[in-house]
């Protein structure tokens, strides 16, 4: 992808959705006129001050997580995950910060959100949401998507997801977005355009740049992939080799037992085997924070693929109206010319019952004459909306970049740095049980 050339300029010919309406009306009254005032100033994507322009107004967090029980649309009775989403106003007269909403979500209520952001900004590479089912994990942990600590992690994933949509210079500005906030009664049902999202366009000349996007996102996806199955199985490993050194504590606290001169020495050497077996736990509960961090750009591949398949469906959609309106011109030149250069049921017709009289003749002319002129418009049209994508579309994603080299650098530093103070607290505990046996 870094090789690919990022000139939005380039004369494209990808094909426009219909109008999708206004969905980035603004914040409404909870983050007042001002709101506006930042629409306006970043209609392009922005500086950094303007992208985290909302979070300076409210916090968003997803503080809770309890079980429920329900009825579904089938009226069958269903165990799922509800979400509180709370949101705080950070500018108050004292200083602190005040809950203004909360209300809580399902998951399936979060799917639906990003279904619509993926419909109505089909250029934006949109936040994804945490993993619906455990994929990935060791031996230890639980697949169920109840259990405890699973439901922790999508919890804070959710947190995440809501922050990112906040963080983004377009996104953060949607009405629907808010309404998802701070309303009980949201509801969007996706329509035919999603499913135009997730069909398969074959194109007669694709544009390389987005080809090669399309390429990155299946290595990207392909490579975090396997970095996570590899980070399983060195957890599973590691977890054994850890508890496998409690042996050494039972067996030096039953060995003390049967000594006098050596009792004291074997005794601490085993407790601190013990804690050693022991803290492993704790290790791998935090190796799972990074381990998500990867999961999330890990789903961004499908977002990037997402950008990737709205461009091939504009483009087949232009590809189809530039063919169309060729086969008008062709049908027009053989009316005024009297030649048929192509084999068409007409022409069929034509010889089987006579010619046309010069009437019926300039009739259809002049149909055709106006067709033209009206997919001549069409197509200038198309042509232009289909640049205004590639810009917007590149545009977000050079910012989508700069989040991930930034994110992943931090997340792998930060994993090594974990990496180092764990083999660390081995080399102390070894330390430290050296002394015990020198002090026998």
């Amino acid at each position: 992808m870094e090789q690919a050339p990022l000139d939005p300029e380039r004369q494209l010919q990808p094909a426009p959705l219909e109008p999708l309406g206004s969905p980035d009306a603004g914040l409404g009254a909870a983050v007042g006129k001002e709101a506006e005032g930042a629409g306006e100033e970043s209609s392009g994507v922005d500086t950094m001050t303007h992208n985290n322009f909302w979070l300076k107004k409210i916090e968003i967090s997803v503080s809770e997580a309890e079980k429920r029980t329900g009825r579904n649309a089938m009226n069958m009775q269903e165990t799922y995950t509800a979400y509180l989403i709370e949101t705080r106003s950070v500018e108050h007269t004292d200083g602190q910060s005040v809950l203004t909403d909360s209300l809580w979500r399902r998951y399936s209520e979060f799917e639906l959100l990003r279904s619509y952001l993926l419909v109505y900004y089909p250029h934006i590479v949109v936040p994804p949401l945490p993993e619906k089912w455990a994929e990935f994990v060791w031996h230890k942990l639980s697949a169920d998507n109840m259990d405890p600590d699973f439901v922790e992690r999508r919890r804070i994933g959710l947190e995440n997801f809501l922050l990112r949509i906040a963080s983004h210079p377009i996104l953060c500005r949607d009405k629907i977005f808010y309404l998802f906030l701070t309303q009980v009664f949201f509801f969007y049902l996706a329509d035919s355009r999603l499913k135009a999202l997730n069909a398969t366009f074959r194109v007669k000349n694709p544009d390389k740049r987005f080809t090669d996007l399309k390429h990155y996102s299946d290595e990207l996806q392909s490579v975090i992939s396997h970095l996570l199955r590899v980070r399983a199985r060195v957890a599973d490993r590691l977890y054994g080799v850890y508890k496998v050194h409690g042996n050494y504590g039972r067996v030096f606290s039953e060995w003390s037992a049967i000594e006098k001169e050596m009792g004291d020495g074997l005794q601490s050497a085993g407790h601190h085997m013990d804690v050693y077996a022991s803290s492993i736990d704790d290790i791998l509960e935090d190796e799972e924070h990074y381990a998500d961090q990867l999961k999330e750009y890990l789903f961004y591949a499908e977002a990037l693929r997402a950008v990737c398949r709205k461009h091939e469906l504009m483009q087949y959609d232009l590809e189809m109206a530039a063919q169309d309106l060729a086969s008008k011109k062709q049908q027009c030149e053989e009316l005024v010319t009297g030649t048929v250069r192509t084999f068409s049921l007409k022409g069929m017709t034509t010889k089987l019952f006579g010619q046309e009289t010069p009437e019926q003749r300039e009739a259809r002319i002049k149909v055709l004459e106006e067709q033209i002129n009206e997919g001549e418009q069409q197509l200038k049209s198309k042509n232009l909306e289909g640049r205004e994508f590639v810009k917007n579309a590149w545009a977000d994603i050079e910012r989508f970049k700069e989040q991930k080299n930034r994110d992943l650098k931090e997340a792998l530093i930060s994993y090594a740095v974990m990496q180092i103070s764990m083999c660390k607290k081995g080399i102390q505990v070894w330390t430290n049980a050296k002394e015990c046996f020198s002090k026998m």
